[in-house]
């Protein structure tokens, strides 16, 4: 008859231990919970946040709520191939006011001909297309003032208004600038026109 082996004990050698286990060795004593947490810390610890957004990206969320620049494609859209050709035709037709947080205050012009303006006026092209039909080394005698974006913080404080008539005395050192037109969108754009063409002389159209 074949010998059947017993089963080793703890106390015999080869015998593996088990280690996926402990043991509480006093009965009467819970185990404490694990890990074990410091409550000071938590009483110190602030929760991680999004930091807020920059004046840059607030600006940039302006311009979209005004103006909805992204569902009116006869809107002017702003983008890199535009500013380049906006340099190229004057470099003050963007303007900027910023204190060191980034830009506080964007205001944009585009000097164009009469005849531009005119057709802009009378609605027969739209505002893409009054760039469109803009080219530097034109005789340009008017000025469409196309948007001037101020963070709320910075309003009534005449900002915008001086980057405009800084605008306006520029380009005419080298264009003999007449009318000033605009197509407002807030009763503040429709103040800031007349402002302006109060304070340079220059003779107002504006869209209704």
């Amino acid at each position: 008859m074949a010998h059947q082996r017993e089963p080793k004990t703890k106390n015999e050698p080869g015998t593996k231990r088990n280690t996926n286990f402990t043991v509480n060795r006093n009965p009467k004593r819970k185990s404490p919970p694990f890990p074990r947490v410091n409550k000071n810390l938590l009483r110190t610890f602030t929760p991680m946040t999004n930091p807020p957004p920059s004046n840059f990206e607030r600006m940039l969320a302006l311009i979209d709520e005004v103006f909805a620049t992204r569902s009116d494609p006869d809107q002017l859209q702003v983008d890199e191939t535009v500013i380049e050709k906006l340099q190229a035709i004057h470099p003050a037709t963007l303007g900027e006011y910023n204190e060191g947080n980034g830009p506080c205050v964007w205001v944009l012009v585009i000097p164009t001909t009469k005849e531009v303006m005119n057709d802009f006026l009378a609605g027969r092209i739209t505002e893409q297309q009054l760039l469109d039909n803009t080219k530097p080394g034109q005789q340009f005698e008017a000025l469409y003032l196309c948007s001037a974006t101020v963070l709320p913080e910075y309003r009534r404080r005449g900002l915008a208004l001086n980057l405009c008539i800084d605008a306006v005395n520029a380009i005419q050192q080298q264009y003999p600038l007449q009318y000033l037109y605009t197509w407002p969108f807030t009763p503040e754009g429709r103040a800031l026109a007349e402002h302006v063409a109060k304070k340079t002389g220059l003779t107002l159209f504006s869209l209704p």
